[in-house]
């Protein structure tokens, strides 16, 4: 009886994909914290600097959509290496130029090769990976994500300890090189261009335009895609929450970082779990109560006043994301169409980072008003909507969405 093959084969999948991605991302975990200093450091006011750090999101999300187009055209590993060269000159152009106008053209550069290299990354392991796999692969991939964003503040901080500020944007330039050298180096696998023949795209694909996927699949992305944008902007709250709460409440820097770092914690201990729970059950099992649990610890913040009060509910809110770690790619892979996968997966994308974007900005508007509390209910609301909506759209694209239902 022949053995089955590793679930993470070593060169495809962990040198091809996990290697690079966290390395990488350490590097954009190093450049993160120091973006609005750096920019008033330069002469910026705080407006402008906010602005300058919202330049990575509006990066994706300008290039979701001809990041789709680049790996449909060039094949999936090639987008992967000219995302990470662009990252290399991002990061190299932030450190060498003293004006302001450097500092934010590498963040929106560094934004669009960040969109490139994640759409990129999902379709190459969507396409060489067997369906009852997917989620753990992926699962495991958006962990790796959010170790290399824990680890590279740290990575950061030691290293402009040791040099200057600068240093954080020269450590970016090595890990952006050194996934760049790794993917040049790491060959695929030999069954690969069979496995990526038989699904229907060996790197080539149909030139099919972004308007004619979005038509073609457009009931889908306004049924389901929608539930996507909510997840996302309820796990895009869930970055800002904690931070303007304990402001609200008074807390020390050090307090609120120890909270959140309690919830990045959990986050990042639920990842592989999550993967197993959708490959044995179906991913109904996982995306709907983790959606729940989001939207309850969202709903309990209000009423935490105290640090112990607060940290239990990060840490609920924590469990919940990480309970559903990997599910957007996961879902995005279920449904995307063999022969058009690069483009579909930049329109998903898009509705991704999207709401990525949208959930900070509906706590800002409330507190704005003058109530962050009503800002956070309203997540709150959205949570729970994101899980009905997945509950009632999931079904219906996934034959993937209720494994326990389909054996009995």
């Amino acid at each position: 009886m022949p053995s089955s093959p590793p679930l993470f084969p070593f060169r495809s999948v962990v040198l091809g994909a996990f290697l690079p991605t966290l390395v990488l991302e350490i590097g954009i975990g190093a450049l993160l914290p120091v973006v609005a200093v750096t920019a008033t450091d330069r002469g910026a006011s705080l407006t402008v600097a906010g602005l300058v750090a919202a330049l990575l999101p509006i990066g994706k999300i300008a290039f979701d959509l001809p990041a789709g187009a680049l790996a449909q055209r060039l094949g999936d590993r090639t987008a992967m290496l000219i995302a990470g060269c662009v990252a290399v000159l991002a990061f190299t152009t932030i450190a060498l130029t003293a004006p302001l106008w450097g500092l934010a053209a590498g963040v929106l550069a560094l934004g669009a090769a960040n969109a490139v290299f994640n759409l990129a990354r999902q379709s190459y392991l969507t396409e060489i990976t067997p369906p009852l796999r997917r989620a753990r692969v992926l699962s495991t991939l958006a962990g790796v994500h959010r170790i290399g964003l824990f680890l590279g503040p740290f990575a950061g901080a030691a290293v402009i300890a040791a040099t200057s500020l600068d240093g954080a944007f020269w450590l970016g330039t090595g890990a952006a090189l050194v996934a760049v050298l790794v993917l040049a180096v790491v060959r695929p696998e030999p069954h690969e261009a069979e496995v990526r023949a038989a699904g229907g795209r060996a790197g080539q694909g149909p030139r099919a335009s972004i308007v004619q996927v979005a038509r073609e699949h457009r009931r889908l992305f306004a049924s389901l895609g929608v539930a996507i944008l909510l997840v996302s902007a309820v796990r895009g709250a869930r970055q800002t929450v904690i931070p303007l709460w304990g402001e609200h409440l008074g807390f020390d820097a050090e307090v609120t970082s120890l909270i959140f770092g309690v919830s990045g914690a959990l986050d990042m201990l639920l990842f592989y779990p999550a993967g197993k729970v959708m490959d044995r059950f179906g991913r109904l099992w996982v995306a709907v109560p983790s959606m729940l649990t989001m939207a309850a610890g969202l709903a309990l913040l209000p009423f935490a006043h105290t640090v112990a009060g607060v940290t239990v509910v990060a840490a609920v809110l924590g469990v919940g994301n990480g309970m559903g770690s990997g599910i957007v790619m996961t879902l995005g892979a279920d449904v995307a169409p063999a022969d058009v996968r690069p483009t579909f997966l930049s329109v998903w994308r898009l509705f991704q980072d999207t709401g990525d974007a949208l959930g900070p900005l509906i706590l800002s508007a409330g507190a704005a008003l003058g109530s962050l509390a009503a800002g956070v209910w309203a997540t709150a609301a959205l949570g729970a909507g994101s899980a009905a909506a997945l509950g009632r759209w999931v079904p219906r694209y996934s034959p993937l969405a209720n494994l326990v239902r389909r054996r009995s």
